[in-house]
């Protein structure tokens, strides 16, 4: 396929043209996606190409949650714009108790075929309402899936995928990398759910990363080569469910990883990556698993002390060099 040079907030309009194209059970839900194109300018041109498929709703999680939810249960396919993930607080029991869970508990006689989108990540003075990174608290929760892409060309292909899936979806995109530019492919693309992606080669230490941690790890990996070492870096893309494999495959060849995301420390993904890894990989580790995460603070509004808070492209030098005793 031909590709260009597009922003991942074109490539979220793009997929969402594509599929409410494809599909008019799909359509947008959300705050202020009609008169402003939503916050990130996600949503531009749809409300004029779907008219009445992209509904403005009252400022209310919990009802914009219910009513998505309603409506996948009936056959539809929304896709439910949270405005910030840290709003998914609002709509926590439409989201763990119901979609979740409904599937399972009618016995999959139902399915639940809704996308939870939802913006997060520090880096813009937002404070710690508008600041926060959640995937673990959904990773927790059986019954969801969560994706977390990095690259415009990810953020195409799994939301496409998403859309289709048949279980609900929480998708994760990191506020700051709305901008970020790549090479889109045109035209219906897929990405599977669950398939992570070798970004960059190495021999000497796995970085596995996902979302905004990705740009972090490659500059590092970059700055590393230049004193010998080579990073293999790992886009994870989907948290759940998880490419194992690949992790597996890579760290069987450099026999050291070092896990990195934005979300605080304690209770984050990383624990539970580096707790399946030692527990099928142990024979396998040359070093201990270490974490390069946020701080364990809620996330500061002036910016001296939001960049003091957040993972940095040294940590994950410094972790590097640890593991590889250098």
């Amino acid at each position: 396929m031909p590709e260009r040079i597009i922003t991942c907030s074109a490539a979220i309009a793009e997929a969402l043209t594509e599929e409410m194209a494809r599909d008019e059970t799909v359509f947008v839900i959300g705050e202020d996606l009609v008169a402003h194109g939503g916050i990130f300018g996600q949503f531009r041109g749809l409300p004029e190409k779907f008219p009445g498929r992209v509904i403005d709703t009252p400022i209310s999680e919990t009802c914009i949650m219910g009513a998505g939810l309603g409506a996948a249960l009936t056959g539809m396919r929304p896709f439910v714009d949270m405005h910030f993930a840290d709003f998914v607080t609002c709509a926590m029991d439409e989201i763990a108790n119901q979609a979740a869970k409904i599937r399972y508990m009618f016995g999959g006689q139902v399915k639940v075929p809704l996308v939870i989108w939802a913006p997060d990540g520090a880096g813009l003075s937002a404070a710690a309402h508008h600041s926060q990174s959640l995937e673990g608290w959904f990773i927790h929760t059986p019954g969801l899936k969560v994706v977390v892409p990095s690259e415009p060309a990810d953020v195409k292909g799994l939301l496409e995928a998403a859309i289709r899936d048949d279980d609900p979806v929480i998708f994760f995109q990191h506020k700051r990398l709305f901008a970020k530019e790549g090479p889109v492919p045109e035209g219906e693309y897929l990405l599977p759910l669950g398939e992570a992606a070798i970004k960059r080669p190495g021999r000497d230490v796995t970085l596995l990363t996902y979302g905004s941690g990705f740009y972090l790890s490659m500059e590092a990996a970059k700055e590393l080569a230049g004193i010998d070492i080579e990073a293999e870096v790992i886009d994870l893309r989907t948290l759940k469910p998880l490419d194992f494999d690949t992790i597996a495959q890579s760290i069987k060849k450099t026999y050291r990883a070092v896990v990195v995301h934005e979300a605080c420390l304690t209770g984050g993904f990383g624990a539970e990556l580096a707790a399946k890894i030692s527990a099928n990989l142990f024979d396998y580790l040359d070093a201990p698993i270490l974490r390069v995460a946020a701080k364990d603070v809620p996330i500061p509004f002036a910016p001296p002390l939001e960049k003091f808070v957040l993972p940095k492209v040294d940590d994950i030098i410094a972790a590097v060099k640890q593991v590889t005793y250098r």
